[in-house]
């Protein structure tokens, strides 16, 4: 890999150094690192730029789509930091002209700062034994009567409960519950020991139900690559 990446945390949230040349060949493996960064959740993801070159402006396009998993979830902002041409100058032309810049990743944290964007979340560990799910609904009652948002209770006790359920029949790991409140919806996200990819499946006699549910009740879902293990997440509407 011709680029690499040095993640620290601090508490703005995380940076992610990338440094080297990034070519096409490297977009998967920098949004897959990028990927990593938004499923720990963190207050803001700053992508410092200072030390990258790029081959060619299309390989910028893996930004694109981190941003727009950002947007999708976990709903925090991103933000690139290019000081210098030429990186800079393909960033404020065509197709990445909408991509939040700055200049520098200090300036980039005062501007997180200034606009006390931290989300409220309440996260809860949960061994993987049977009253794992219904620990889980407690958890999402709890944070939707909290955030005054009693008609999402339904929902997301259901969502809760059917990913933990997951990994509880599943994957057998310690699962991490993070819910969270953002401006148009109430996120539910859990974290499991296990990098296999959650599928839906045919129901039958011994279940397969848990995708579907989550499928029908969320506004949309997905899951996300942690070193060690993945998150899955759904997002509930607001409105």
């Amino acid at each position: 890999m011709a680029v690499e990446c040095l993640v620290t945390a601090h508490a703005d949230g995380l940076t992610a150094t990338l440094t080297g040349e990034l070519r096409l060949t490297d977009a998967a493996t920098v949004r897959i690192r990028l990927f990593k960064c938004l499923a720990e959740q963190p207050d803001a993801l700053f992508v410092d730029l200072a030390g990258l070159s790029v081959d060619k402006p299309i390989a910028l396009a893996v930004f694109s789509a981190v941003s727009r998993q950002a947007a999708r979830w976990p709903g925090i902002p991103v933000l690139f930091c290019a000081p210098t041409d030429p990186v800079r100058s393909m960033f404020l032309g065509g197709a990445y002209r909408r991509l939040t810049l700055q200049r520098t990743v200090g300036s980039a944290r005062e501007q997180i700062r200034a606009g006390g964007q931290n989300l409220p979340s309440i996260i809860d560990d949960l061994l993987p034994i049977p009253g794992a799910a219904r620990q889980a609904r407690h958890v999402a009652t709890d944070a939707c009567l909290r955030w005054d948002l009693p008609g999402l209770v339904g929902s997301a006790c259901v969502i809760a409960s059917e990913l933990v359920t997951n990994v509880v029949d599943h994957v057998g790991t310690v699962a991490t519950l993070r819910v969270s409140l953002l401006p148009r919806f109430v996120t539910i996200a859990v974290k499991d020991g296990s990098v296999v990819e959650p599928r839906r499946r045919r129901p039958d006699l011994s279940g397969g139900r848990g995708l579907l549910l989550v499928e029908a009740m969320a506004h949309s879902w997905g899951w996300l690559p942690v070193d060690g293990g993945k998150v899955v997440w759904a997002s509930i509407d607001r409105g």
